[in-house]
């Protein structure tokens, strides 16, 4: 299981992020969950858990009007899959990762491709 949390995005942007992750795993989230804003002047944050199994449905580049903010948190071979998925989709970039002894944390930036 993957913790995604998603900020500094319109929830256009982030309700397509997590399209893409819902197509190619099982999510918490049932599929017609759509992010809503808060009222106020916090930054909100979007989250959601993925179960990244070995089989997942490739998809596609695919379009953002800005780019995501994104912090996934998990096992180690679950996290990798999470980005490998994201990566067929958007232009990723590493910000930083913190990693212990059973999991990891990943900071990307995502994009859409070139």
């Amino acid at each position: 299981m993957v913790t995604v949390s998603l900020t500094g995005a319109s929830k256009e942007d982030v309700a397509t992020v997590f399209g893409v992750l819902r197509t190619a795993f099982p999510t918490d989230r049932p599929s017609g969950d759509v992010p809503h804003e808060q009222p106020g002047d916090r930054r909100p944050v979007w989250t959601a858990v993925f179960d990244p199994t070995e089989e997942r449905i490739p998809t596609g580049p695919t379009p953002l009007e800005g780019s995501v903010t994104a912090t996934l948190q998990g096992g180690y071979v679950a996290v990798d899959r999470l980005v490998d998925a994201l990566s067929g989709s958007f232009a990723v970039q590493e910000q930083g990762m913190a990693s212990g002894d059973q999991e990891k944390e990943v900071d990307l930036r995502l994009m859409t491709q070139p």
